[in-house]
């Protein structure tokens, strides 16, 4: 892997919290990712289911980790199944984990050969009373195409269907919102990377570049860094682009005079850092520029203090409104008549500020969370408010990663990141 090795401490204790929630004669089966086909006999590059990541480092296509708390034989309460290698994977593919190796990743002493699936998992389930299955429960989940935990359901269901089936979702839901320290750890390594890709585009950015030009500094900064990849599509809108929320065309020319949206971030170690920045094209904010980034720092400011424990997302949502509201009445935006009129399930300034202001960040960069849950010290949130000024060819949107303590204000990941107008404008004059 091109990332450093994640010590085995985090997947052990992981599992361990699992269990803790898990009913009495239970068996949890969580499948690894596909490897995606294009056309003919292409394929995309792997990325991992990351629930059997979180539980096991395990990052490899064709694995399967089942947990038995209470397996008679002690070797069948965690249990690790992948591909057997052999000499002609390893010319064509490269080696594949051994066993031992897998064991140095994960913590896991009983590691199978994927062929010894079945036998031995009849050899469990029917000892147990509970089987936990796996399914895509995020709210914003697009679960269109098949994966093989979907496969796997059905099979199972088919061929035991006097168990009774629980849904492990709920848990690694509850399980994942709050992150040990080294995940935080691994999160900050991703966030010093985007940092390096955010600074070389402020030295390289200037009128004519296309847009595609600038996705493609960032992505050798990522690479050369250690990261396999952006941890979601790019979002690199000049212009009336950055009024396009997710606008990931990325090829039109930087004009001179107008601002630069920069959404990215770097995945390491399959964990996920997302930030946005809003740059002037030709390095220097104009009067009105600044009036509107400016309004949108101090919401950025003003919602980072917030969380805290005790709050919840429902009500940090509605306070960090009531801040958008003073700051677009200051820009003369929007009036005192519309806040008077407007509808409450639409408020006036989602005009122009029409997205949620957090999301849980992780392994998946919108990470499990629950939008009800109390903040609790360990959770990780971006904060990213934005102006979007369709009839101005003006988008503003800044961003960084929070990772919530125990008192006291969170600490952000991304504070060496300039943010200030002084920084960037001084940087890009260089």
């Amino acid at each position: 892997m091109r990332y450093e090795k994640i010590d085995s401490t985090l997947f052990i204790e992981n599992r361990k919290r699992l269990v803790e929630r898990l009913k009495p004669n239970s068996v949890a089966v969580f499948n690894s990712s596909d490897i995606m086909p294009t056309s003919a006999d292409g394929t995309m590059p792997f990325i991992q289911q990351t629930d059997i990541f979180y539980l096991s480092g395990i990052d490899q296509e064709k694995s399967i980790l089942v947990i038995n708390p209470d397996a008679k034989d002690p070797a069948h309460r965690e249990m690790l199944f992948l591909i057997e290698t052999n000499e002609e994977i390893a010319i064509w593919e490269g080696a594949k984990l051994t066993k031992e190796q897998a064991t140095e990743v994960s913590g896991i002493e009983s590691v199978y050969w994927l062929s010894d699936f079945d036998t031995v998992f009849k050899t469990v389930v029917f000892d147990s009373e509970h089987i936990y299955l796996n399914t895509n429960e995020h709210l914003r989940a697009d679960t269109t195409v098949e994966t093989p935990d979907d496969r796997f359901r059905v099979e199972c269901m088919k061929n035991f269907p006097l168990h009774k089936y629980e849904r492990i979702s709920p848990i690694m839901h509850d399980l994942r919102t709050v992150k040990s320290q080294i995940e935080i750890d691994v999160m900050q390594k991703a966030c010093n990377i985007t940092e390096k890709g955010f600074r070389r585009v402020l030295e390289f950015t200037k009128p004519g570049v296309k847009e595609y030009e600038i996705e493609a500094e960032i992505t050798h900064e990522f690479v050369r860094n250690g990261s396999r990849r952006h941890a979601y599509t790019p979002i690199i809108a000049s212009g009336f682009n950055a009024c396009v929320l997710h606008y990931i065309d990325n090829d039109q020319v930087c004009q001179d005079g107008d601002l630069l949206l920069m959404d990215f971030g770097c995945e390491y170690g399959n964990y996920a850092s997302d930030l946005t920045r809003t740059i002037p094209v030709n390095g220097k904010f104009t009067e009105r520029q600044a009036a509107v980034y400016s309004a949108v720092l101090r919401v950025h400011k003003a919602a980072a203090k917030m969380l805290v424990p005790g709050n919840n997302l429902m009500d940090y949502h509605v306070e960090v409104g009531k801040l958008m509201t003073e700051e677009l009445v200051g820009l003369g935006l929007i009036t005192r008549e519309d806040i008077a009129n407007e509808d409450p399930k639409w408020p006036a300034y989602k005009k122009y500020f029409m997205h949620g202001t957090s999301h849980h960040i992780g392994v998946d960069v919108h990470d499990y969370g629950n939008r009800y849950k109390t903040f609790e010290a360990g959770m990780v949130f971006t904060v990213e408010p934005g102006i979007y000024i369709r009839e101005e060819n003006m988008g503003i949107r800044i961003e960084n990663d929070f990772v919530i303590q125990e008192s006291g204000e969170p600490f952000d990941l991304m504070k060496n990141i300039p943010i200030e107008i002084e920084e960037i404008e001084s940087i890009m004059a260089k």
